[in-house]
C-alpha cells in the first residue's frame, strides 16, 4: 500500500507559506477600503477631529481589525487533518447509515463528511470548500473563523458604504474636477459590490450554519431531495439537529464566545458527528 507524501501539517504549511495573489489582493482591498472610509469620506463628512468623526473612525477601525484577525485565523489554521490512527467503525457506520469511504489519493479511510481537496492535495475534515481568498480550505477546524470573518467583512462593508453615502449626499463636492468624480464613482461601485457579494455570502453560510450543512453536502442534498420527493418521502439532512444545536456545534455552547475566532475548545477530533433520529 502506498503512503502519503508528507503529512497534513506539511501540506497545510506548504499551502500557506507563500501568500497567494488572491490573499495579497484581499488584504490590499481591506487597507484601501479602510483608508478611503476614514481618511477621505469620513474626514470630509464630519472631520476626524470632531467627537462624532472620532467615534465613527474608532468603530470602523474595530470592524476592520476584527475582520483581519478572523481572516488570519481562517487562513493560518489547519482546516482539519484526518487523524493518523483513524480507522472506520463498521458497526457504528452501518447503524448510522454511513458508508466507510477510502481515498485512493491519500491511501487512507475518510471519516464521514470528509472530502479530498484537489488544490491542497489532502483530505479535509468536514470540508466546505477551498477558498482562494484565504489560500486555504474551509473545514472543520477553521469554519468558525471563516464565517466570523465574512460577518465582520459584511458589517465593515455596509458601514463604509453608509459613510460614503452620507458624505456624498450631505456635503458639497467639486465634481467638476475629473479625478474627484472618478474617485467617488469607483469607490461607490467597489463598496456596493463588496456589500452585495459579501452580504450574499454571509446569508448563504448562515443558512448552511442553521442546517448544519456544508456547501458540498448542500449539492448532494439537492439530488437527495429530488429522489425523496419522487418516492413520496420527505427529506431531511441527517446531521440537522435543530437550529440551536446546529449553531452551538459550530460557534460553541457559550454565547459570549460566539464571535471569537480562536474560541474552538468545543471542537473534537472531527471524525464523528451526531445524526438526527428523524
Amino acid at each position: 500500500m502506498a503512503r502519503r507524501r508528507g503529512g497534513p501539517a506539511a501540506a497545510s504549511a506548504a499551502a500557506t507559506a507563500v501568500p497567494s495573489p488572491a490573499v495579497v489582493a484581499t488584504v490590499s482591498v481591506m487597507a484601501l477600503v479602510y483608508y478611503a472610509t476614514v481618511f477621505v469620506f469620513l474626514d470630509h463628512w464630519l472631520g476626524l477631529g470632531t467627537p462624532a468623526g472620532a467615534a465613527h473612525a474608532a468603530a470602523v477601525s474595530l470592524a476592520v481589525a476584527a475582520c483581519f484577525f478572523a481572516f488570519v485565523c481562517a487562513a493560518a489554521a489547519d482546516p482539519g487533518a484526518v487523524p493518523a490512527a483513524f480507522a472506520p467503525d463498521a458497526e457504528a457506520a452501518q447503524g448510522q447509515g454511513l458508508k466507510s469511504r477510502y481515498c485512493d489519493k491519500c491511501c487512507m479511510f475518510k471519516p464521514p463528511r470528509t472530502h479530498h481537496c484537489k488544490v491542497c492535495k489532502r483530505c479535509v475534515l468536514k470540508m466546505d470548500h477551498h477558498c482562494v481568498w484565504i489560500n486555504n480550505c474551509v473545514g472543520y477546524a477553521n469554519y468558525k473563523a471563516f464565517i466570523i470573518c465574512v460577518l465582520n467583512a459584511t458589517i465593515g462593508s455596509l458601514y463604509s458604504f453608509a459613510i460614503f453615502l452620507c458624505d456624498l449626499l450631505l456635503k458639497e463636492h467639486e465634481f467638476d474636477i475629473l479625478y474627484v468624480k472618478m474617485v467617488y464613482i469607483m469607490s461607490g461601485a467597489l463598496l456596493f459590490f463588496l456589500s452585495l457579494t459579501i452580504g450574499s455570502l454571509l446569508c448563504w453560510h448562515i443558512y448552511l450554519l442553521c442546517h448544519n450543512m456544508t456547501t458540498i453536502e448542500y449539492r448532494e442534498a439537492v439530488r437527495a431531495k429530488w429522489l425523496a420527493k419522487k418516492s413520496g418521502q420527505k427529506y431531511r439532512h441527517r446531521f440537522d439537529l435543530g437550529m440551536r444545536k446546529n449553531i452551538q456545534m459550530i460557534l460553541g455552547p457559550n454565547i459570549l464566545c460566539w464571535f471569537c475566532p480562536t474560541a474552538t475548545g468545543h471542537l473534537k477530533d472531527g471524525t464523528e458527528f451526531q445524526i438526527t433520529n428523524n
